[in-house]
């Protein structure tokens, strides 16, 4: 029981300094999601481990997670590239004028 109560707290900690580093926001990183699942990992008892179809859960949420924040650093790129891209066209459109 009390490697059960240790392993709930610091996991609750985890919780705690993921929520408090973010920028005001309950949003959770990439490495606060790495984090909170490695220290479900070193906690849970061996006698009795993590049911794999949760864990199977988590490491796709995971992967969900990455792909989304690769495929908004990517929407971003191209935004700003089309808007310089805007930006010179219009210079070029006004100086022809």
């Amino acid at each position: 029981m009390t490697a059960i109560t240790s392993a709930q707290s610091a996991t609750t900690s985890a919780a705690t300094t993921a929520t408090s580093s973010s920028t005001g926001t309950l949003a959770l990183g990439t490495t606060d999601f790495l984090q909170l699942l490695m220290t479900q990992l070193q906690n849970q008892n061996p006698l009795d481990p993590q049911d794999p179809t949760e864990f199977t859960n988590q490491l796709a949420t995971y992967s969900g997670l990455e792909q989304q924040i690769n495929m908004n650093d990517t929407l971003t790129t191209m935004s700003d590239s089309l808007s310089s891209l805007l930006t010179q066209v219009q210079m070029l459109a006004s100086a022809s004028e």
